[in-house]
């Protein structure tokens, strides 16, 4: 049997870890990847014994949620919530967190963009409270070394591997880590718009239209941050710039963290991040999602304002000319614009770019049909692709092996 070894060297907040995988070319053998497949399919992991990666980043569902919650529930008993919606893990950037020289922020992974990679990301969803709830790497690990696949872990990491928590805790987010970065089912590019792009499939009038009215500056102006063009090395687009916008979205009352009327969610200034406190004007900004798979969403934006793609469009362009569609009265009947951020933030709101420059009594960039035009483009965004039935599934791009073990 052909084996090789590998050593990487990765550096995180409790120091600098030296792992050292096995590799193997004969088929089966258990690799980071694989193993790293396993934990995100495997509910006993969690304090609920019910509850995996995949439990909110379902397969079948773009890797999102298949609910129409604006927040998913952890814990031991699955009934303490979250702040957030929880987005689609397809097509995440590998690039960590910066501040360009403007101070402008960009990248990272989570909302907020408080982690620097997959490695760091995974660490929140094993042990927060409302999620799979371990609360400390020991109990995690404790978890992981009576796991059915124990005996693999060991022959990838060593036999010892249990007996260092923290290291083995480590290599368990390496593999979770491996598993995203290397799952084709994460980044298929096979939707209508990749075979219209490689001029296998031409779009509709409809979809035709809406590709026109997506780009537009004038218009829908979507391309400002949801490129649709291919990058300058002729990979397929990303639809999104991986940049941080707010856009002051109603608050949803459904949150339960929203009954208390002094909670805001701030994005990349807290509460969730605090290393960004500081930074005002970056207040209620939260990262740019990928357009990817959007049509099969149930729930848009972070905090889950809207439940049909329909709706968010009709906000994105009627936000400034008919708030009263989208915000509460105050006790003077006075429209209560942008009331999910404290009024001293208002200012942070993006009301410069097309669309949202528009005042009352303005029209819309958009009007109804052009706003149907844009859905029916989305629409080409959604991965599985079959050009002779002329539809998609999100499900048709897993291979059989991206569906949960059996042991």
């Amino acid at each position: 049997m052909l084996r090789r070894s590998m050593h990487r060297t990765v550096a995180n907040t409790a120091g600098v870890f030296l792992v050292a995988v096995s590799l193997s070319a004969a088929a089966g053998e258990p690799m980071p990847a694989s193993l790293g497949r396993k934990i995100f399919f495997d509910p006993t992991l969690s304090a609920s014994g019910q509850m995996s990666c995949a439990s909110c980043h379902d397969p079948v569902h773009a890797h999102a949620p298949s609910n129409a919650l604006p927040v998913q529930f952890g814990g031991p008993d699955l009934d303490v919530a979250g702040s957030r919606s929880v987005p689609s893990l397809r097509y995440l950037n590998n690039s960590p967190f910066s501040l360009d020289s403007e101070g402008t922020p960009n990248g990272g992974f989570d909302r907020d963009g408080r982690a620097q990679s997959l490695l760091e990301q995974a660490e929140r969803p094993l042990l927060a409270a409302n999620e799979m709830a371990n609360g400390d790497a020991a109990t995690f690990v404790a978890k992981l070394s009576a796991a059915a696949y124990a005996d693999e872990f060991k022959r990838v990491f060593g036999d010892d591997v249990f007996d260092d928590v923290e290291g083995a805790f480590f290599r368990a987010r390496f593999a979770i880590e491996a598993y995203e970065q290397s799952e084709p089912a994460l980044h298929p590019f096979d939707s209508k718009y990749d075979f219209f792009l490689t001029g296998k499939v031409t779009l509709s009038n409809a979809e035709l239209r809406g590709l026109a009215l997506f780009n537009r500056p004038d218009k829908g102006n979507c391309q400002a941050c949801h490129s649709s063009a291919r990058g300058t090395d002729g990979a397929p687009p990303l639809f999104t710039d991986y940049t941080y916008d707010n856009l002051g979205l109603p608050r949803n009352a459904e949150i339960p963290a929203n009954e208390d009327p002094a909670y805001f969610d701030l994005g990349l200034c807290g509460p969730l991040r605090t290393d960004l406190e500081a930074r005002r004007d970056l207040c209620g900004a939260f990262k740019v999602p990928t357009l990817r798979n959007v049509a099969t969403r149930q729930v848009f934006f972070h905090n889950g304002a809207f439940k049909s793609l329909l709706d968010a469009l009709r906000f994105y362009v009627r936000r400034d000319t008919n708030p009263e569609q989208f915000y509460p009265l105050d006790a003077d009947g006075v429209v209560d614009k942008f009331d999910d951020l404290p009024a001293e933030l208002h200012r942070n709101v993006n009301t410069e770019e097309v669309p949202y420059e528009r005042h009352p009594g303005q029209a819309p960039r958009l009007d109804d049909a052009e706003i149907d035009d844009v859905v029916a483009f989305l629409g080409t965004l959604t991965d599985g692709y079959d050009p002779v039935a002329d539809t998609a599934d999100p499900a048709r791009s897993i291979a059989p092996t991206d569906m949960p073990p059996t042991n």
